[in-house]
Order: structure tokens, then sequence, then C-alpha cells
């Protein structure tokens, strides 16, 4: 398992912006290139959701809710994943965790608040 520390969370207003960040700061980077990498969320009262998945390969997977407002990328070197978050509405405001997958092992991160005000 990997340990997940993810950044970039906060308030904005309707139609911003924010860039969330996970960083695995303990990996070796032989290690870390095999792990599907994920950005989930969870609002109160509801059920974690996957947000964004990027493959080992760079395939991603989006939310349908998202598709066109979020990118989620990473970068290898700095072993880190990254969502873009644009156009963000009201309905985005969750929990954000960090997610990474190999062999059907999920690690998470601590999670990191995102809130969209109108």
């Amino acid at each position: 398992q990997l340990l997940l520390v993810e950044s970039g969370g906060g308030s904005v207003q309707a139609g911003g912006s924010l860039r969330l960040s996970c960083k695995a700061p303990r990996a070796i980077f032989s290690v870390y290139i095999g792990y599907n990498m994920g950005w989930y969320r969870q609002a109160p009262g509801e059920q974690r959701e996957l947000v964004a998945r990027i493959s080992t390969s760079g395939t991603t997977n989006y939310l349908d809710s998202v598709k066109g407002r979020f990118t989620i990328s990473r970068d290898n070197s700095q072993k880190k994943v990254f969502l873009q978050m644009n156009n963000l509405k009201p309905d985005d405001t969750a929990v954000y965790f960090c997610n990474a997958e190999q062999g059907g092992i999920s690690s998470w991160g601590q999670g990191t608040q995102v809130t969209v005000f109108s």
C-alpha cells in the first residue's frame, strides 16, 4: 500500500477553479508506475463516488457530471496525480480522496475538503 498525501482543497465561488494534488512521498518510481490512480469524493450523507481515474497507461475515465470540467493527470517522475477542476458547481462540494489501486487493493489519502458556494 502507498502513503498518499492530498493538497489543494479549499473554498471557491461557483464557476471558479481548484487544482488538487496527491503525492506518494515514500513510493519508489518503479512501484508507483504500477498503480492506477484516481480521485473519489464523498458529500455529507452520500456514498463515496469515483470522480476520475487514470490508468498506468494514461487512460482516463470520468464521472459523467464532471466530464468537460475536470481533468486528471499524473506525473510519474514526481509520483503525483492531479485533478484540475474548472467551472466548479455547488454540487461538487465534498471531501475529495486520492486513491491508488493495484490488483484490486486500494490505498487512500486522508481527504481534502472542496467547498463551492454560489
